[in-house]
């Protein structure tokens, strides 16, 4: 079997974070790109399948917007978890870098390796489906309000060369101005797309707030939640987030085929986690009734879209081994608190 290497997974070397702060500055483009030229000198001759970032909005999101993953940055008034940081600028400026250090990677190896070594390389995004919390003008535009802060973040760059504009309209300065140097080198910089999804939110206007303090988490002016006038979207898995939609995974590679041109697409991640029931006799245990329900669903769904025209090309299951390397060690949680 082919491998798929993913070589960043939110691990910034620690002396990166002490010289310059890591992906806050620029200066980690070229030392990413260096990096990736060792790993593609090196393990070309074997890897044919690079992808240069898991989940970039995981990465801004959660360690710099609420601090909830390495580096641990926040605005020290949001979340109250934080020192250091600022949710309002921060997570936009390490999602730049991101793209930029994709790009350059990118242009890198289609130059130098790409026809010697016959391989191919892309990025992997996460994003959820929404739904209008009721039908209505205002809960339409909510909802593609949160896509266009979740997907169109990274996807639009890539596609269409510059930010959404929902984002560069309610963000303003604070997210950083793609050049028309830059835009031409990270438009098009991908061969394939990977497509991590697990769940749809119901989504519904917030409004804006008055104050000065300024976070990625309400800048999209969309309040998102699994569950309507008091029943879930669907079961609920091991996580809080985690709401079982499997249409909403068919909906989400439509929306990519419609309004991204459909690019070649992996699913590198699918998958449920489960709450730890010790109790459960092991030959109960066995049955995995909630994941066989999870996966049988969601592979109808995405070959509806395949049937509807999605570009579809292979699909990986999630695990919960994929945890251990990043998050927890070895004992085992879920990504994010319940």
């Amino acid at each position: 079997m082919q491998p798929y290497v993913t070589l960043f997974h939110w691990d910034t070397p620690q002396a990166l974070e002490d010289k310059y702060e890591g992906f806050l500055s620029p200066n980690i483009t070229n030392d990413y790109k260096d990096y990736a030229e060792v790993c593609f000198k090196e393990f070309g001759d074997r890897v044919k399948r690079w992808i240069t970032f898991n989940e970039p909005w995981t990465f801004s999101s959660s360690g710099y917007a609420v601090g909830f993953a390495a580096p641990g940055r926040c605005s020290p008034w949001d979340f109250g978890r934080c020192s250091a940081g600022d949710s309002g600028r921060e997570p936009y400026i390490v999602a730049h870098h991101q793209l930029l250090a994709h790009a350059e990677t990118v242009r890198l190896y289609r130059e130098k390796y790409q026809r010697v070594q016959g391989g191919t390389i892309g990025i992997t995004q996460i994003s959820h489906w929404f739904l209008p919390y009721n039908r209505s003008i205002t809960n339409d535009a909510a909802a593609r309000r949160a896509i266009d802060f979740m997907f169109g973040w990274f996807m639009d760059p890539l596609i269409k060369g510059n930010y959404p504009a929902s984002m560069r309209g309610l963000v303003g300065n604070r997210l950083p101005k793609i050049t028309e140097e830059q835009s031409k080198l990270i438009k098009g910089s991908f061969d394939f797309i990977g497509l991590n999804y697990y769940t749809t939110n119901y989504a519904s206007p917030l409004p804006p707030s008055n104050g000065l303090n300024k976070t990625y988490s309400t800048d999209s002016h969309a309040n998102l939640t699994g569950v309507r006038n008091g029943v879930p979207i669907g079961p609920q898995g091991g996580s809080s987030w985690l709401y079982i939609y499997p249409q909403g995974f068919r909906d989400l590679l439509l929306y990519i085929k419609k309004y991204y041109g459909n690019p070649p697409i992996y699913i590198t991640e699918n998958g449920v986690d489960e709450k730890n029931n010790k109790s459960l006799p092991l030959k109960e245990a066995l049955k995995d009734d909630t994941r066989i329900y999870y996966y049988r669903t969601h592979l109808l769904s995405m070959l509806s879209a395949i049937k509807e025209g999605a570009n579809v090309k292979g699909y990986f299951a999630w695990s919960l081994l994929d945890n251990f390397e990043w998050a927890n060690g070895y004992k085992y949680s879920t990504v994010y608190p319940n």
